[in-house]
């Protein structure tokens, strides 16, 4: 599989064929059995965990279907941690814009349970551009967000991908939304097939 710099790609198959493994195999969070991973001209296989995270602070951002948002810190908080890991002096201003441009300014300072799950959604999207990654991994963003609350993250997402033009990989089970990708890839038994 050999994935363009800029390329939006929807990634669709049954459960269990190994969308979420092909994520957290670029993002460097999981090994492969054998073959190479190169992403931005690095060979992920040969890292170890430490130049791991310094590979992901500088290429890669992720959304969960299940926000993964830090229940003690703020949205505010939530999203300078990536600019704090990564030194940036101004992270808490920068966090702000980007708090921003999903419409959440007036939640700065609210907790993830305060918010709804569109809400933390949002911050979980601002949190993943914050660093304005090359790549951004999207597993099932909208899975545990209503019909409309789901559309107007997914369209909060493909806006930002374009504002940044980041490299998008979203796992989706809605075909529609794969269709919006400029390419479609079907998973079936851990490996890439040619079709649905």
């Amino acid at each position: 599989l050999k994935i363009n710099t800029g390329e939006t790609i929807g990634v669709v198959g049954p459960s269990g064929s190994g969308k979420t493994s092909l994520l957290m195999v670029i993002a460097g969070l999981e090994k492969t059995s054998n073959g190479r991973i190169i992403v931005s001209d690095q060979l992920l296989n040969n890292l170890d965990e430490d130049e791991l995270a310094q590979f992901r602070q500088a290429n890669v951002g992720i959304v969960f279907q299940d926000f993964h948002l830090i229940p003690t810190m703020t949205a505010l908080e939530n999203t300078a941690i990536p600019l704090e890991f990564a030194g940036f002096n101004n992270s808490f201003e920068l966090a702000n814009a980007e708090l921003e441009a999903v419409g959440l300014e007036h939640r700065l300072h609210h907790y993830p349970s305060q918010m709804s799950g569109g809400e933390q959604q949002r911050v979980a999207l601002a949190r993943a551009f914050a660093a304005k990654p090359p790549i951004l991994l999207a597993d099932e963003p909208t899975g545990n967000l209503d019909g409309e609350t789901g559309q107007k993250i997914i369209e909060l997402l493909f806006n930002l991908k374009q504002r940044y033009n980041t490299t998008l990989v979203l796992v989706t089970h809605q075909p529609e939304l794969a269709m919006r990708c400029s390419r479609t890839i079907h998973m079936l038994d851990g490996k890439v097939s040619s079709g649905p």
